[in-house]
C-alpha cells in the first residue's frame, strides 16, 4: 500500500478477481481489502449477482430487475454496516466499513449463477446451493478482513446475516404484502 492506503501490488482483473472470490480464496479479500478503487467493482459483483438473480427466477421484468438492484445494493450496504459493528466494534476486529464493503461484495460472485435457478426442476437446488456458497465467501472475506479466526468470522456472518433477517420480516414483507 502506499502512504494513501491505496493498494500498490500486483493486482488481477476484474474477472479473476471474482473468479478467486468465487474459489474463496482468502488472497482476494485481502487484496480487494486493501485497494480502494476496488469499491466499485465490488459494486458490480453485487449488481451482476441481482440481475443474475432476477433472470434465475424468472422475474427479468425492467421494474423487477431494478428493484432487485436496489434491494441487493441496499442488503449489501446493510451486511457490511451489521458486519463492521459486530466484528469491529463488538468482537474487537480490525477492519473498516469500506474494507469490509469490498471484500463482502465480492463475496457475492458465485451469486452469478443465480442465473440456473431458472432450470427446470433443479433450480430451487441450484438457488440454495448459491445462497450456501455466498454464505462461504462473506465468512472468508470476513475472516480475511477483520483478521478474525474463522469460529469469529461464522459468529460474525450468522449475527449479520440473522439481523438482516430480522429487518426484512420487519420492513420489507409487510411493504411488499401492503403494496
Amino acid at each position: 500500500m502506499d502512504h494513501r492506503g491505496q493498494f500498490t501490488g500486483e493486482r488481477r482483473s476484474f474477472i479473476d478477481r471474482m473468479l478467486a472470490a468465487a474459489k474463496l480464496d482468502p488472497s482476494v479479500f485481502n487484496e480487494v481489502e486493501h485497494d480502494l478503487s476496488a469499491t466499485g467493482q465490488a459494486a458490480g459483483v453485487v449488481c451482476m449477482a441481482a440481475v443474475a438473480s432476477a433472470l434465475g427466477g424468472l422475474e427479468a421484468s425492467g421494474i423487477n430487475v431494478v428493484v432487485g438492484l436496489v434491494a441487493s445494493l441496499l442488503g449489501w450496504l446493510l451486511w457490511a454496516g451489521v458486519t463492521y459493528l459486530v466484528g469491529d466494534k463488538l468482537l474487537g476486529g480490525t477492519a473498516s466499513w469500506g474494507e469490509l464493503l469490498r471484500t463482502l461484495g465480492f463475496a457475492q460472485a458465485p451469486g452469478v449463477l443465480y442465473v440456473a435457478a431458472a432450470l427446470p426442476l433443479i433450480g430451487w437446488l441450484a438457488r440454495a446451493v448459491v445462497g450456501v456458497w455466498i454464505l462461504f465467501a462473506g465468512i472468508v472475506a470476513i475472516r480475511e478482513a477483520l483478521d478474525f479466526s474463522t469460529g469469529r468470522a461464522v459468529l460474525t456472518a450468522l449475527i449479520g446475516w440473522f439481523f438482516l433477517i430480522i429487518l426484512s420480516l420487519l420492513f420489507v414483507i409487510p411493504a411488499a404484502v401492503s403494496g
